[in-house]
């Protein structure tokens, strides 16, 4: 090789980029070691900026088009390096190109539920996923704040940063939107609008905007689910006795499943065809026969509530002579005291007492041995 090619390579005469990736925001060019050569071109294609760094600071910045690289089009280069009458000499810049296009793949959901309170249910806890584009709006900005002097600045990069600020931000906006919990889904394009703006003005610093943001799905907790599917039956059933003479010939169906007998079988099947009838009356009033409303209309008043039954009298027994006698009530043992069979001394007993008892001992017995009269006085001689 020979000095005018050894030369010929050491200077950088074409400064492009032709984006292969889908993912990367930011390209350093790679020959920044080289000295570019004074009317070099530049090549900045559409959705990409050029931005040239001088020894740290972010000098000229060049839109979509084809340049020349002379001290006219590179004024803030030129006033770093002190051209201020031209220079032709080949001169050494970092140039960066910033990828301006829309980054349509990137997703965002909530790790934990978001609590709101909903004006039907209360306390609910919702959870929400969806996706957003990324755009570059001011590649200084981006390069000051994000990107630095990484060699290629990837979309993964920043992703993360934009999920955390995006799930803050849509918790406030879906409590603020003051939408019940079962219409959000019908506002969920209408709140992805509202969003966009506001998350474009929190990363306008950062050079950053969010043309368009989307929010695919909220849902609720497993058991949320499975309380409004039951509310969701109870709806299409449209009342509470129908629902209960439903839920019962499920129950009886179930019975007649179950493979224990043929009795049970049998049963079970006489259930459920007397339940299916009344719940087919039940849901068609008007197809019922005349024969059968004409006694509904003529029912007779309820009978009277009759009286309770008289509560019984104890039942006494009595130990005479080795043998029981009875049972006797109250008035059965006065006739045994006037016969002389029942005395203070004379063994009873009635249910729930412990043994035989001494008539005496007994207080219930008093009045009976009290109305006896006295032993007859012996015969006089």
């Amino acid at each position: 090789m020979g000095l005018f090619d050894k030369l010929k390579g050491e200077l950088v005469d074409i400064i492009e980029w032709t984006d292969d990736s889908r993912d990367t925001i930011v390209w350093r060019f790679p020959r920044y070691d080289n000295e570019i050569k004074m009317g070099a071109q530049l090549t900045v294609r559409e959705s990409q900026v050029a931005v040239f760094i001088n020894e740290g600071q972010l000098a000229d910045t060049y839109q979509p088009g084809m340049y020349r690289l002379e001290t006219q089009n590179m004024p803030i280069l030129s006033t770093l390096k002190g051209w201020k009458h031209g220079f032709s000499s080949p001169f050494k810049a970092e140039v960066y190109f910033v990828n301006t296009r829309q980054f349509t793949d990137m997703k965002w959901g909530t790790k934990n539920p978001i609590i709101l309170r909903d004006p039907e249910f209360g306390m609910v806890r919702l959870r929400a996923f969806g996706g957003f584009s990324m755009r570059v709006v001011d590649a200084p900005k981006l390069l000051k704040e994000l990107a630095g002097t990484d060699p290629q600045f990837r979309t993964d990069e920043v992703a993360d940063y934009l999920r955390q600020m995006i799930v803050g931000r849509i918790s406030s906006a879906l409590a603020r939107a003051e939408v019940p919990m079962l219409d959000l889904a019908a506002d969920q394009h209408s709140i992805g609008e509202r969003l966009a703006p506001l998350l474009s003005e929190d990363l306008a610093s950062m050079g950053l905007s969010i043309p368009k943001f989307i929010i695919s799905n909220i849902s609720l907790p497993p058991e949320v689910e499975a309380a409004l599917d039951k509310r969701t039956q109870m709806g299409l059933v449209g009342d509470m006795n129908q629902y209960s003479q439903f839920q019962a010939a499920n129950a009886m169906e179930a019975a007649a499943n179950n493979p224990s007998g043929g009795a049970g079988e049998g049963l079970g099947l006489g259930m459920g065809i007397a339940a299916g009838q009344q719940m087919a009356q039940a849901l068609n009033p008007n197809q019922q026969a005349p024969q059968q409303q004409a006694p509904q209309q003529q029912a007779a008043p309820p009978a009277a509530a009759a009286p309770p039954p008289l509560p019984q009298a104890d039942q006494w027994y009595l130990g005479v002579g080795g043998q029981q006698l009875g049972p006797f009530d109250v008035s059965g043992l006065s006739a045994q005291v006037s016969a002389g069979n029942l005395t203070a001394s004379t063994l009873v007993w009635k249910a729930q007492m412990a043994a035989w008892t001494p008539a005496g001992q007994v207080p219930e017995l008093a009045q009976v041995l009290a109305a006896s009269p006295p032993p007859l006085p012996p015969p006089t001689a």
